[in-house]
């Protein structure tokens, strides 16, 4: 016996195995060809032309089949009857013309639907393409028109630092575009961009204007979106501390900018990396180690009030900036007559005519006529050569030395940040300096912190649960030279790590105002993340605060306006060569007179350093540490003891 047929989806089989189709109705087949006609504005176009000369051939045979009815093409003359009046009221509401004979009426009617089912058809279908248009446009996957905008590849926190720098830096170009590629929501980057840029959208507006396109950085068909090769200069983020990403994002954007290579910044964190990929590419991409370069600082400013500020003061676009100066008539001079030669800019070296920079050469060097003098100054347009008639002298000082004391540090939290820190500090720790370390074990695996050693310096741990009696406990164990709040950063994200930092700032202040414990008043340096918490920061105290997302932000800044500033800021910041330091006054001048800022740098030029400013310790907690950068080769100033020259050596 056969079995009996059994239906598979849309076809059937018969009883002998063999497939055959099923049967579709005109109306089903119709629908189909409507749905795919949606998916293509030919077809639609298609469509809706045959289905009018469809309706038409149909009309005009309606049109024949009521000619053809006598009664119905009969006048109703000067008698309407109620149907007649019926027509005229409902032919009004439906804005039909005023047929006579219910023939017309009747065509009149269906005209009427077909128009209704064209018309709606087709402005739903555009409605419908508009829709979708305008959700494609959202997305930000349309290409990039701009020329000779900044790039800023991928996203991490400081994007709105740099953002806010390239908005001060950028007030002088007419049009300026920065475009921000990112594999991230648009509307989320614009949101969060409106929310964290205080100069591109406070009460004074900048004139930067940023478009966000999403997209992958890594792959190159993406990037060219982004018009990477008629970039003024591109910036490579990446906020998973993975150098693998900033590497495949490089090798997109040299897929696309062909011969034409734009500058490339790039935040790396392996130091052999960022060497290889900068030979590599013969210069093209300069490496910004943010890691690092926070560690430095923080280090330098635990060990020289002010520093901290100094270096923001430079590598801003408020305030003093770095700039390069033609010699002109210096040519043949000597270095030290340099250092005199302009009273508004401070001269802290040369640039070669091969790219190459020397901060803060021997005094006697000659100046080149192919050399640039690297000097700090207000503006470019005050960098102007001014010899004096009376050549300064230094002021008469008493033999000084530093003290060598050994210094105790107290260090509260801990991270991967705090392991660099004291690496770079215990380099300057006399003989017998300590560190004690206390940190939450809630916060930091006790490993993290065993056996830990920093040069000759001795180190000790302490494991606390946060309690403010076991901190107290911790501030009264000896007199702390420096106490240096680091945030947990590898525990908690970036919000919960600065509250953890407020919380200890604000604690530690207490106890020093707290007469019930014998807690000394110490200086405290402060590590801040996140930049938008920093009037927090202020409010709760710290002599001085290395705000890190900053830092990195001002550095990619920089080189991302003027690359060729790059071998002079690698200098300063790296750990070799020339860096700024801060030097007691009296290794320059007699607490109690009134020097110049002249006599300085002439004190200065003799000790084989570049005076670049002075700090006043009475004026540490008012402004910016008591930091003065580059004042007036005039300006004068009363000596008094603690006060520190700020210098290039």
């Amino acid at each position: 016996m056969s079995e009996p047929e059994r239906n598979y989806g849309q076809g059937t089989l018969g009883t002998e195995g063999t497939q055959t189709k099923s049967k579709r109705g005109l109306w089903t087949r119709i629908r189909y060809a409507f749905d795919n006609a949606l998916g293509s504005k030919k077809r639609f176009v298609g469509f809706i032309f045959l289905s009018m000369i469809v309706l038409a051939v149909a009309m005009t045979a309606i049109q024949a089949i009521l000619a053809a009815i006598t009664w119905l093409n009969q006048t109703s003359g000067d008698h309407p009857t109620y149907f007649d009046t019926f027509w005229a009221a409902f032919s009004k509401i439906l804005s039909l013309g005023g047929e006579d004979t219910w023939a017309e009426r009747i065509v009149g009617v269906l005209y009427w639907a077909i128009a209704i089912a064209v018309t709606g058809t087709v402005i739903g279908f555009i409605t419908s393409l508009i829709q979708r248009t305008m959700a494609q446009l959202s997305k930000g996957t349309s290409p990039v028109i701009e020329t000779g905008h900044t790039l800023i590849l991928g996203w991490s926190p400081r994007v709105f630092p740099i953002l806010d720098e390239l908005a001060v830096a950028q007030e002088s170009k007419r049009q300026p575009v920065v475009v921000v590629f990112a594999d991230k929501d648009r509307q989320t980057m614009d949101d969060e961009i409106r929310t964290h840029t205080d100069r591109l959208f406070g009460k004074k507006k900048a004139k930067l204007r940023v478009i966000t396109r999403k997209g992958n950085p890594a792959n190159p068909s993406e990037v060219s979106r982004a018009n990477p090769g008629e970039a003024s200069a591109i910036i490579v983020l990446d906020d998973t501390a993975n150098d693998a990403n900033i590497l495949t994002t490089v090798l997109a954007v040299r897929a696309n900018t062909g011969s034409h290579h734009p500058p490339i910044i790039a935040e790396i964190d392996d130091a052999h990396v960022a060497q290889t990929l900068r030979t590599a590419t013969d210069g093209a991409v300069r490496s910004v180690r943010s890691h690092d370069i926070i560690a430095r600082v923080t280090a330098q400013a635990s060990r020289q009030p002010g520093l901290a500020a100094v270096v923001l003061d430079l590598l801003d676009f408020d305030g003093d900036e770095l700039y390069f100066a033609q010699a002109g008539e210096l040519v043949g001079k000597t270095y030290g007559d340099a250092l005199l030669a302009f009273a508004g800019s401070s001269v802290i070296g040369i640039q070669h005519a091969d790219g190459s920079s020397s901060l803060n050469p021997a005094p006697a060097t000659i100046i080149a006529p192919s050399d640039r003098l690297t000097v700090i100054a207000t503006d470019d347009s005050t960098v102007r050569v001014s010899i004096p008639t009376t050549p300064a002298v230094a002021p008469k000082r008493k033999a000084f030395k530093d003290s060598t004391a050994a210094k105790h540090l107290l260090v509260i939290g801990w991270s991967s940040m705090g392991r660099s820190v004291l690496t770079y500090l215990s380099e300057y720790l006399p003989k017998g300096s300590s560190i004690h370390i206390v940190a939450r074990s809630k916060f930091v695996e006790p490993v993290e912190l065993a056996n830990l050693k920093f040069g000759n310096v001795a180190v000790s741990y302490a494991a606390i649960s946060g309690d403010v009696d076991e901190v107290i406990a911790a501030a009264e164990r000896r007199k702390y030279d420096e106490i240096i709040v680091l945030g947990y950063r590898n525990a908690l994200s970036r919000s919960e790590a600065d509250s953890q930092t407020l919380l200890t700032m604000m604690q530690m202040n207490h106890m020093f105002q707290d007469q019930s414990n014998s807690v000394q008043e110490t200086r405290i340096v402060a590590e801040i993340l996140d930049s938008t918490l920093l009037p927090l920061a202020r409010v709760a105290s710290a002599d001085d605060l290395v705000v890190s997302d900053v830092l990195g932000a001002l550095l990619i800044s920089q080189l991302a306006e003027n690359p060729e500033m790059s071998p002079v800021l690698e200098d300063l910041l790296d750990a070799d060569g020339a860096a700024i330091h801060m030097r007691s006054v009296e290794h320059f001048a007699t607490p109690g007179e009134t020097v110049s800022f002249a006599q300085l740098v002439v004190a200065g030029r003799e000790r084989g350093e570049s005076v670049i400013g002075f700090r006043v310790a009475a004026n540490a907690r008012q402004t910016s540490s008591g930091v003065v950068l580059n004042p007036e080769k005039a300006t004068e100033f009363d000596v008094a003891a603690g006060d520190s020259v700020i210098v290039i050596a």
